[in-house]
């Protein structure tokens, strides 16, 4: 039996850690060929992943963790200009790390490599494979439709050569059914201080690649995923969804969510209407004021994980709303106390799993859009930043899987979302037989379907594994 190496290289941060390692360990699960090392950056800012590192690496030892050396981030200032460029430069500062690791730790190994898996920020990586004479394969941890986009942007580049402006007319872009509004595109695509130019040039760089991993489906997709047969686009494989059912509460969260369990378990099936934004979604004073108003007029039971921005630094996470009879409007929480929770942190997993959700007003992250389409809970989108505007346009307009309350907000716009349409979007999206929730729960069905023998993501796995296997070749020692 032939067995090999792949070095796993992910975007520093939790999520995108936490993103690499649930599909490490998928792959292990259905082939244990492989052996799998993963090169971990730290954050630039944030504290180490070694929590996270130290309790996968003792749950399972089929993966080997190497940590390179810190590296100078780029100027703060950066950050808050763009963060896709920030990110980026902060990740090819590593480059020289990243091949001396493989070089010392991997090819000096008895196994041959199979390849170097990549995230998403991690393009620069590609030319480290090339460099060593192995293959690569992107791991793309939004969706089938954002990648179009990101193979798209070069084209349209070379053709205007400048950003995307607010005032542009729709874009036709492949990978999506109807023309995109700019309202709808990335903050990036507007970005002049160089988020617009270095994701121009990841989409380039995606080109270069032996094969693309996403974590969709074909069925959720279609229309995405047969846009990419064309010319000069690497193997696509949608190998999802890929979901943590389990869920893991973050240390000291335990009893907090306990307590959204019990209250659940005491309401009615399909009756509570969830809001939960992520890990860096945040809200001011007056949306939490106008939220309050919306939900409390649309007259449905609700879980609410609200949180407001940090007051110390813009790149610390958001914190738990406290003193809440002085944030929410006169009377709010005696008037719905029973009817109500509002909570800081939430176990979104197991809340979306629960009998009593009817539907989330979600800000969209493509995670969290898995989720719910596999526990058949219909979203109303609330997108903030990252690509989370096309994903909510993508689910709107394209698939007819969610209720708009909005498609084009970003977060520190300073736009305000009225009471009047988050009582409409709530109604709507807790419409008992309405065509959004009976769409949903059949694509609940077919994702599940997915996954299991006999699947498309199942089958797209299989072929992506007979492709490294088949692609295993005996290195260059550069």
């Amino acid at each position: 039996m032939k067995r090999a190496e792949l070095v796993f290289i992910p975007t520093p941060g939790m999520g995108h850690l936490a993103s690499t390692l649930a599909f490490a360990k998928h792959l292990l699960d259905r082939d244990d060929r492989f052996s799998i090392t993963v090169l971990v950056m730290n954050p630039a800012f944030a504290p180490t992943n070694h929590s996270l590192v130290q309790f996968i690496a003792a749950s399972d030892t089929r993966v080997r963790f190497i940590h390179l050396p810190q590296v100078d981030p780029p100027p703060k200032e950066l950050f808050f200009k763009s963060v896709e460029k920030f990110i980026t430069e902060y990740v090819e500062n590593y480059r020289s790390h990243v091949k001396e690791a493989i070089i010392n730790h991997v090819l000096s190994a008895s196994l041959p490599l199979a390849g170097l898996v990549v995230d998403l920020f991690c393009s620069s990586m590609i030319d480290v494979a090339h460099e060593l004479g192995v293959p690569s394969y992107v791991f793309f941890t939004a969706n089938a439709a954002f990648f179009g986009f990101m193979l798209y942007l070069p084209t349209r580049h070379d053709q205007v050569g400048i950003e995307f402006r607010e005032t542009d007319p729709e874009s036709v872009i492949p990978s999506y059914v109807n023309p995109v509004p700019p309202g709808a595109l990335s903050s990036f695509a507007l970005n002049k201080e160089g988020g617009y130019i270095c994701n121009v040039n990841h989409g380039r760089k995606y080109k270069e690649a032996d094969g693309i991993i996403i974590n969709t489906f074909s069925e959720l997709e279609s229309h995405a995923a047969s846009s990419f047969f064309n010319d000069g686009t690497p193997p696509v494989y949608t190998v999802g969804p890929m979901i943590d059912l389990k869920g893991k509460a973050p240390s000291g969260d335990n009893q907090a969510k306990h307590e959204i369990m019990k209250w659940l378990d005491d309401q009615p099936p399909s009756s509570v209407v969830f809001l939960c934004f992520g890990s860096r979604g945040s809200f001011g004073e007056p949306q939490l004021k106008e939220t309050a108003l919306g939900l409390e007029r649309s007259g449905h039971r609700f879980l609410w994980s609200a949180r407001l921005p940090s007051r110390d630094d813009g790149l610390a996470k958001p914190t738990d709303a406290e003193n809440l009879e002085e944030i929410l409007p006169p009377g709010f929480l005696e008037r719905t106390r029973g009817i109500g929770m509002i909570c800081g942190w939430a176990p979104q997993v197991e809340v979306l799993a629960h009998k009593a959700i009817g539907g989330f007003v979600s800000h969209c992250g493509w995670n969290s859009i898995l989720e719910s389409l596999w526990h058949g809970v219909p979203i109303a989108t609330w997108p903030l930043y990252a690509e989370q505007q096309t994903n909510a346009f993508q689910m709107v307009r394209d698939l007819g899987l969610a209720v708009e309350l909005k498609i084009n907000y970003r977060l520190g716009s300073g736009v305000l979302v009225m009471a009047e349409e988050i009582e409409n979007a709530v109604k709507c999206l807790m419409e008992a037989d309405s065509e959004v929730r009976k769409r949903v729960k059949e694509m609940s069905e077919k994702s599940r379907q997915a996954v299991i023998e006999g699947g498309s993501s199942y089958a797209s796995l299989g072929r992506l594994i007979e492709a490294m296997i088949a692609n295993v070749t005996v290195p260059a020692r550069k």
